[in-house]
C-alpha cells in the first residue's frame, strides 16, 4: 500500500479497494444490504412488540398512555444499558469464529449469560423502587402510582429479555441471525392477542386493563428466549456451541473480556438512553397531555431508529474485518458508505413525516376520546420536528457502530457524554422550561444535542481511520487521535 497519506481520502475516482469508484460503492452497498437487510426485519419485528403496546394503550386514555409510557421509557433504559453490556459478545464470538477456537466461543456464550443474569437481577430491583424518586422529580404522582402498577409485572421481564439479547448477539458473531426473525415475527402476533386477552378479558379471563400489557409483554419475552433456546437445539450448527461444557463453565477469562469490550458500549447505550430517560422527565413536569405525546413520538420515531441500528451493526462488523486485515482505507470507505445510507433512508421516511404527519399519529392515538385531542395535536408538532432530528439519530447511531468496527468502545461514551449531556439537555430544557417554548422547545434541544453527537462522532471516525492507515504505511502521524 502506497505510503502516500493523500491516498486515506481518495474514495472517489477509486474506492478504497484500488477499483473504481463506482464499482466499489455499489459492490460494498450489495454486501452491506444484504448483511443489514435480515437485522433491520428482526429489529422492525422486535419494535413491534412495544408498538403493538402504545397501539392498544391508545386506546385506553392519557392517563395510561402517560403512565404506561414512562415505565415503558424506564424499562427500555435499563434494558438498553444492558444489551449494551452483551452486545461485544457478538464481536467476541466473531473473532473466535475465524479463529475455529470453539470451546471460546462456549466460554463467551456464558460469559454472556451471565452479565445479562447479573443486569437482570439488579435492574429488576432498581424498576421496583424507583416510584418515590419519579415524584421528586416532578412526575404527577397519579401517573407514578399507575406506572408503578405496571413495572411491578413488568419488570421481572428483563431477566429472559437480555438472556434473548444475549443469544441474539451469540448467534449474529456466528453469521447466523436467521431464527431471530421468525421468533419475533412470532412473538408480535402472540404479543396482538395476548394484549386483546388480557385487556379487555375474554376466554373467562378477567379483564386487566393497561395492566394486562405488561403481562402480555413480559409472556412473550419469556416465549422468545424459550423458542429461541428450542430453534438453537435443532440446529446442528448452534445446539454443539449451547450444549458445549464449556457453555456451562465458569472462565474468568471470557467474563473479563466480555466485561472490558461490554462496558465502555453499555456505557454509551446508557447516556443515549438516558438522555432521552430525562428528557421524557422534563416533558413529564409539563403535564400528562405532554408526556402522552412524547410517549407515541418516541415510539415513532423508534420505529424508524431500526433501520440505522441495523445498517450500524452491519457497517461494524465489516469494518471489522477490514480492520482484521488492516485495510483502514476500506475501514474509512466503509463507514462513510455506512453512513450516507442511514442518511438516506430516514430522509425517505422524513418525506412521509410531512406528507401525512396527522395519519401517522392516528394509527396510535385513538380520536374517539375527546381527550385525546391536545395529544394528536401535539405529537403532529412533534413529528415534523423528528423529520430532521432522525436523520441526526442515525447519523450519531452508525457512528457508534463505525467507530465500534474500527476498535474505539471508549470514545463513543466520551462524545455522547459532550453530545447529550452537555449539548442535547441544557439546550433542551432552555428552550422547553426555561424560554417557555414546552415540549417543543424539549423536541428542539434533543435535536441540537443529536446533531452535535452525530458531528462529533463522525469526525472521530474519520480522524482514526486515517491515523490508523498512516501508522501501517511507516507515515508519521502528524494529527493526534481526539480524547
Amino acid at each position: 500500500m502506497s505510503t502516500d497519506t493523500t491516498d486515506t481520502t481518495d474514495t472517489t475516482s477509486t474506492g478504497p479497494a484500488g477499483v473504481s469508484g463506482g464499482a466499489w460503492w455499489v459492490r460494498n452497498s450489495g454486501a452491506l444490504l444484504k448483511l443489514a437487510f435480515p437485522l433491520i426485519l428482526t429489529n422492525f419485528a422486535y419494535v413491534a412488540l412495544t408498538t403493538v403496546d402504545i397501539v392498544m394503550l391508545g386506546r385506553l386514555g392519557t392517563v395510561e398512555i402517560a403512565a404506561a409510557g414512562l415505565a415503558i421509557a424506564l424499562f427500555n433504559q435499563l434494558r438498553t444499558t444492558g444489551t449494551g453490556l452483551v452486545t461485544g459478545v457478538s464481536n467476541l464470538v466473531a473473532e473466535a469464529r475465524v479463529r475455529d477456537d470453539r470451546e471460546r466461543v462456549g466460554a463467551l456464550l456464558f460469559a454472556g449469560f451471565f452479565w445479562a443474569t447479573v443486569c437482570g437481577v439488579v435492574f429488576c430491583a432498581a424498576l421496583l423502587l424507583i416510584g418515590p424518586l419519579l415524584v421528586l422529580l416532578g412526575q404527577d404522582p397519579t401517573v407514578v402510582d399507575k406506572a408503578g402498577e405496571f413495572l411491578t409485572v413488568l419488570a421481572p421481564g428483563m431477566l429472559p429479555c437480555l438472556w434473548f439479547q444475549n443469544l441474539r448477539h451469540f448467534t449474529t458473531g456466528l453469521k447466523r441471525p436467521g431464527p431471530l426473525l421468525a421468533i419475533t415475527l412470532a412473538s408480535v402476533g402472540v404479543t396482538i392477542g395476548l394484549n386483546y386477552i388480557l385487556i379487555y378479558g375474554k376466554f373467562g379471563l378477567p379483564a386487566f386493563g393497561f395492566v394486562g400489557v405488561a403481562i402480555a409483554t413480559v409472556t412473550v419475552f419469556l416465549l422468545s428466549f424459550l423458542a429461541f433456546v428450542a430453534v438453537i437445539l435443532r440446529d446442528g450448527t448452534l445446539r454443539s456451541y449451547l450444549t458445549s461444557p464449556h457453555a456451562r463453565r465458569w472462565d474468568g477469562d471470557a467474563v473479563r473480556s466480555v466485561w472490558r469490550l461490554g462496558l465502555p458500549i453499555s456505557g454509551t447505550y446508557a447516556s443515549e438512553a438516558g438522555f432521552f430517560s430525562v428528557l421524557t422527565l422534563v416533558i413529564g413536569s409539563l403535564g400528562v397531555e405532554a408526556l402522552a405525546a412524547q410517549t407515541v413520538l418516541n415510539q415513532i420515531v423508534y420505529i424508524v431508529f431500526m433501520i440505522s441500528a441495523g445498517v450500524s451493526h452491519a457497517a461494524s462488523i465489516l469494518i471489522s474485518e477490514a480492520d482484521g486485515r488492516q485495510d483502514y482505507r476500506e475501514a474509512r470507505g466503509l463507514g462513510l458508505l455506512g453512513t450516507a445510507w442511514g442518511v438516506v433512508a430516514t430522509l425517505l421516511v422524513a418525506v412521509v413525516y410531512l406528507v401525512v404527519p396527522e395519519a401517522i399519529v392516528s394509527l396510535f392515538v385513538s380520536a374517539e376520546h375527546a381527550d385525546n385531542a391536545d395529544i394528536i395535536a401535539l405529537t403532529v408538532t412533534g413529528l415534523l420536528i423528528a423529520a430532521l432530528m432522525q436523520v441526526f439519530d442515525a447519523t450519531q447511531n452508525i457512528g457508534n457502530g463505525i467507530l465500534r468496527g474500527i476498535g474505539d468502545t471508549a470514545g463513543p461514551f466520551r462524545i455522547s457524554l459532550v453530545g447529550y449531556w452537555l449539548i442535547g439537555l441544557p439546550a433542551g430544557y432552555l428552550l422547553g422550561v426555561t424560554a417557555d417554548w414546552g415540549v417543543e422547545g424539549v423536541w428542539t434541544g434533543q435535536t441540537i444535542g443529536l446533531a452535535a453527537t452525530a458531528a462529533l462522532l463522525l469526525v472521530a471516525f474519520l480522524r482514526r481511520a486515517d491515523r490508523l492507515h498512516r501508522e501501517k504505511s511507516g507515515a508519521p502521524a502528524t494529527e493526534p487521535e481526539p480524547s
